[in-house]
């Protein structure tokens, strides 16, 4: 019985997931082109609150959900642990007055409704992961971007979604260069907890009644820290929050 209703309840998932793209796929251009930078990001956050929510189709309880208090005078880079694409709507949303902006590969800039509109125009740095001459400029861009306007840069430093939910190790280099073209910004470090559940059996059907959780920690300086140094320091906080 439960099988069937995964199957039943998959469905409805993806249909409503996909609807919802589609649905504001438009609003973001009309938002964009008659209203501006402002408009656009709105209409992104509220489509990332319902995205963030349409998983309790799927019997999926968020036990955490944090506001933040940090400060919007400067920028932030938040670093996150990375455990599937359900990571990215709360992402959005926790953090929507710090205006996050992702790294993302290149691929997903196009033909995905909503999703590939908002990486083209939102700031976001999209880098082809097999080359680094590329991807180091168009991350320090997003750094020049997170500096200028105090605006957030999101980075999953594991580079790829651990399946397991147990933490790959980070790499640094992203971390350096946002640093290198925003020396002044905010480390915040965020914990994904239980979303690698949600496709721990594959995409289809996907697994029901997962429970997931989301923190963010204590925010860290940078200075007089090295980006390797930061790095291993938010993949031990953040384990130690997962119980790795």
């Amino acid at each position: 019985m439960i099988k069937i209703l995964s199957y039943i309840l998959s469905c409805v998932f993806y249909i409503l997931f996909l609807l919802l793209l589609v649905i504001f796929h438009p609003v973001q251009v009309i938002c964009r082109k008659l209203f501006g930078y402002q408009a656009h990001k709105t209409s992104v956050d509220v489509l990332n609150f319902f995205l963030m929510r349409v998983v309790f189709f799927l019997g999926v309880r968020i036990t955490s959900l944090p506001k933040v208090n940090l400060p919007t005078d400067r920028p932030l880079i938040i670093i996150s642990n990375h455990q599937g694409v359900y990571d990215i709507p709360p992402i959005v949303w926790i953090f929507r007055k710090h205006h996050p902006k992702f790294i993302s590969k290149k691929e997903l800039a196009k033909n995905i409704p909503s999703v590939s509109y908002n990486l083209r125009h939102s700031g976001a740095a999209l880098i082809d992961r097999k080359n680094r001459a590329q991807a180091i400029p168009e991350i320090y861009k997003l750094g020049e971007l997170i500096a200028k306007h105090n605006y957030a840069a999101s980075i999953f430093p594991e580079g790829t979604r651990s399946k397991t939910g147990v933490m790959k190790p980070f790499k640094a280099g992203g971390i350096e260069t946002l640093l290198k073209a925003a020396p002044n910004a905010l480390i915040v470090p965020f914990v994904v907890d239980g979303n690698y559940k949600i496709e721990e059996k594959g995409m289809f059907p996907l697994s029901l009644g997962a429970k997931v959780a989301y923190k963010v920690l204590e925010p860290i300086e940078p200075a007089g820290y090295t980006a390797i140094e930061l790095t291993e320091m938010v993949e031990t906080l953040i384990k130690k929050e997962l119980n790795q």
